[in-house]
């Protein structure tokens, strides 16, 4: 008869030697969300803000959005679209290959959830961004096993609660707010855009998408017309940045895998070496 021993737990289910203790490790990953829930209403509340001045969304639909699709970069990008007239059909394939990176993240964190319920799993992808990526996958990592606690405190606590929060303010001074071009508010939404556009470029193959999806939305928009620049340009880019070969063997790592995790976990100062897993029988 096998007996499997969790990664990084040594015999009688004690903690190994290094693995630190769950009681530790959670307060590691509080401390490591301190600043993303900071970022997280900051984001918010510029999300909030010019989803209501920008795109003219009413307070429900900006508050919906950040409930039922809680993806920060595609919602920037849905309301610039919408401000920009795209239509809806064109505005989800590009806000979905945005998002196609989820696959992955989700990929890497499968093997850690095996044996969870279909309906927490499906919970837990809702709540799943990069930063609870990469917080959980670290943290997992740390502790050398799952730890659901872990998991929904950083994606509530760390990101959900701080960019629902951020959401709401942002939504109740867009509503207060008259002129937002008199007072400097129309650059906000272009500068965080800026922002989160440079915080998804994690290699050559991103930053050549970023490129060429930028150059051709530009010239497009100046020849053609903005709405048909924005479609170009965010269709051109990514399969610009197919055509990249592979940097390295992590590129070509397969689904699920370690190798996979580490490149696209992001930020990278959260990057940790993983615990030797043992395996007794």
């Amino acid at each position: 008869m096998s007996t499997s021993i969790s990664p990084g737990m040594a015999d009688g289910g004690l903690p190994a030697a290094g693995v630190p203790t769950v009681r530790s490790a959670r307060r590691r990953l509080a401390f490591d969300g301190i600043g993303i829930m900071v970022s997280g209403v900051g984001f918010g509340f510029v999300y909030g803000l010019t989803a209501r001045t920008d795109a003219g969304f009413s307070p429900i639909d900006v508050m919906a959005m950040s409930v039922f699709v809680f993806a920060g970069a595609a919602q920037f990008a849905a309301i610039g679209y919408v401000a920009a007239g795209v239509p809806w059909p064109v505005i989800g394939i590009l806000t979905g290959l945005l998002n196609a990176r989820h696959v992955l993240y989700s990929a890497a964190l499968g093997p850690w959830f095996r044996g969870r319920s279909f309906g927490e799993r499906a919970v837990a992808a809702q709540v799943l961004t990069d930063e609870v990526f990469a917080l959980s996958l670290s943290h997992f990592r740390r502790l050398g096993r799952f730890d659901a606690f872990g998991y929904w405190f950083a994606g509530i606590v760390v990101d959900f609660i701080p960019w629902f929060l951020g959401t709401l303010s942002g939504v109740l001074l867009g509503d207060a707010i008259v002129d937002p071009e008199r007072l400097g508010l129309d650059v906000i939404f272009a500068a965080a855009m800026a922002g989160l556009a440079v915080g998804l470029i994690t290699g050559r193959r991103e930053l050549v998408a970023a490129v060429v999806g930028a150059v051709v939305g530009v010239a497009v928009s100046l020849v053609v017309s903005p709405t048909v620049g924005i479609i170009a340009g965010g269709f051109v880019g990514p399969a610009a940045g197919l055509l990249v070969p592979a940097a390295s063997a992590q590129d070509r790592a397969p689904s699920g895998s370690q190798a996979l995790a580490d490149r696209y976990l992001m930020p990278r100062s959260l990057k940790e070496a993983p615990p030797e897993a043992e395996e007794k029988r």
